[in-house]
């Protein structure tokens, strides 16, 4: 209150003007609706893992790329048009090359900085790709992609995919001697299509390879078409991540209808942004010391020429390997050639992924199971399952052996045909073998499992009883260490059941439902998995010991741990 001296009257005091900052926060709550959304979403309770990081890794190398790569579009030049070098790197100088070449070569000696936003952009391409690989590995293996997130796998599955054509285009802009070859394999590879190969190839290049409209073309592509795509999909499959919120592996106070975590603001975003400069850093330091594509050593490209130890980015080495160790089967018929030894090789790897997107729709339809999932398998619990994702793994291996023969050859003086045929038995066999070591590997981990639930940890403490007998005493496990061994399902496998029903009458059985019963078995069938401890031989052997010390095979209460945050979905 204050006091007028003259009429000895007290008037109500003004209320303090706000500050700008909150004018402005209030001029766009009422536009926008911040407010009400933040007060809701910011505290939106997120789980924590370590595997977890795989998938930030992927969005923060990408946010790098889009960096490095508007700095590298002000000054690369996508053109055919053949000009004479004159710059500053001597051992180039009066050679014929593209403007697209020249360009490269000036931004790596000529423009500050360039080389190193160059090697930094390259190097995060490669540990994009690498990222999303292991982050759709980590998904699959805990079977993160059931319901209601087969659609997420779908958007990762695309990311992926694109990043793979992405990789392509950028790594053949320079025009140098390597990716020109890469070019031509890829031209040779379209041209193997029947009918329509020619078609393709004319319409990419313009006419005759290698023509000059593929430089451009391949610019608006790596620049504006496929990021923006990437871009849309990532900012997806994010909002369904924020919808669905990440799964979390199994623990006391956890199930499928609680989040046990750390809240969005301020704890989750405060780790985010740590993380992101951890990952910016260290790509500048691998694009600072690490040296990679060196398109002055390779000269510009030229249609008669190929460049030796001709190696693509690793994530299309599959394609190439492929490639390189099938036979040159070919046929002749009506005046025309069908390149089995390309298009075959061609065909498949598309299939390969086509198969790894298609996966958690044919597991739904096996399995039968319309339930949510939110808590993440551990691998071990789902033996075939992880035994068919390493089995691709070594493929894929295998595949980028045979994609590097002459380097393999070269490096370690092998025969370049032994490594052929040695690629060719192993892209068959490798697999096999994989799964079989991998599913024995999962029984071992679920038999030791089974046993510490049952008899508890191994303390190292060796007693001997009365009658001379040694023996090795075991701490019992507590409630959460019970529940985390036990609280995997193991489904029992779609049966057709009778082929006669109650009245004689034969049951019409579809070949769908025979090879759905097929499937379900060799996933869930005898021998698939071991049988976990169950709470009455737990019981049993516990009386048999003599005590009871109040264990229910893991079937006690939750215990919510203090420093985390509980939320329901």
């Amino acid at each position: 209150m204050s006091t007028d001296i003259r009429s000895g009257t007290q008037d109500t005091e003004r209320p303090a003007e706000p500050a700008k900052g909150e004018k402005f926060a209030d001029w766009a709550d009422g536009r926008l609706g911040i407010y009400s959304l933040a007060r809701t979403q910011m505290r939106k309770i997120f789980p924590d893992h370590w595997s977890f990081m795989f998938g930030e890794i992927c969005l923060y190398s990408f946010l790098v790329l889009i960096l490095t790569g508007i700095y590298l579009t002000l000054f690369f030049e996508p053109s055919g048009v053949e000009v004479v070098y004159h710059g500053s790197y001597t051992p180039l100088s009066g050679v014929r090359m593209t403007r697209a070449y020249e360009s490269t070569i000036d931004l790596s000696f000529d423009v500050r900085g360039g080389l190193l936003i160059r090697q930094v952009h390259h190097w995060s391409a490669l540990v994009f790709c690498a990222g999303l690989l292991v982050h759709m590995m980590r998904v699959f293996f805990t079977g993160a992609y059931r319901k209601p997130r087969e659609l997420n796998w779908l958007f990762g599955w695309t990311i992926l995919f694109t990043a793979l054509i992405t990789g392509l285009t950028g790594y053949s802009l320079p025009d140098d001697l390597l990716s020109g070859t890469g070019i031509r394999f890829a031209d040779g590879a379209i041209l193997s299509i029947p009918v329509i190969g020619t078609y393709i190839s004319f319409f990419l290049f313009g006419g005759e390879f290698p023509g000059h409209d593929i430089i451009p073309r391949l610019y608006s592509a790596h620049v504006l078409l496929l990021p923006g795509l990437i871009l849309g999909l990532v900012v997806t499959h994010l909002i369904l991540v924020f919808y669905h919120k990440h799964t979390q592996f199994a623990g006391p106070g956890r199930s499928e209808k609680n989040v046990v975590g750390a809240p969005l603001m301020p704890v989750y975003t405060a780790k985010a942004g740590g993380f992101f400069f951890l990952v910016f850093g260290l790509l500048t330091i691998m694009g600072a010391v690490a040296t990679i594509n060196p398109v002055w050593a390779m000269g510009p490209y030229r249609p008669d020429l190929v460049s030796t130890g001709a190696q693509p980015d690793w994530y299309l080495g599959f394609s190439e390997g492929l490639i390189r160790v099938m036979p040159g089967w070919e046929i002749n018929a009506w005046g025309h050639t069908l390149a089995l030894g390309v298009l075959i090789p061609f065909t498949l790897f598309p299939l390969l992924l086509a198969a790894i997107g298609a996966y958690p729709f044919i597991e739904a339809w096996v399995t039968g199971d319309k339930r949510e999932h939110h808590i993440a398998d551990r691998p071990r619990n789902h033996p075939v399952r992880t035994g068919l994702g390493t089995a691709w793994l070594a493929m894929y291996f295998v595949c980028l052996i045979g994609g590097g023969n002459d380097l393999w050859a070269t490096h370690f003086h092998l025969s370049i045909n032994s490594i052929t045929w040695f690629v060719r038995i192993a892209f068959f066999a490798g697999p096999v073998l994989t799964f079989i070591v991998t599913k024995r590997i999962c029984h071992g981990l679920q038999l030791r499992d089974r046993d510490k639930a049952l008899h508890g940890r191994e303390s190292g403490i060796i007693k001997r009883l009365p009658h001379g007998e040694y023996v090795e005493v075991h701490e019992p496990l507590d409630q959460g260490q019970l529940y985390k061994l036990t609280q995997h399902e193991q489904p029992a496998p779609f049966e057709l059941g009778p082929e006669v029903d109650a009245n004689g009458v034969r049951r019409k059985v579809t070949r769908s439902q025979r090879l759905r019963a097929k499937l379900a078995k060799a996933l869930y069938g005898p021998g698939s998995h071991v049988p976990k401890a169950t709470v009455e031989e737990y019981r049993q052997i516990q009386n048999a010991h003599g005590h009871d010390d109040g264990h229910d095979g893991g079937q006690g209460h939750d215990h919510e741990e203090h420093s985390e945050a509980r939320q329901p979905r």
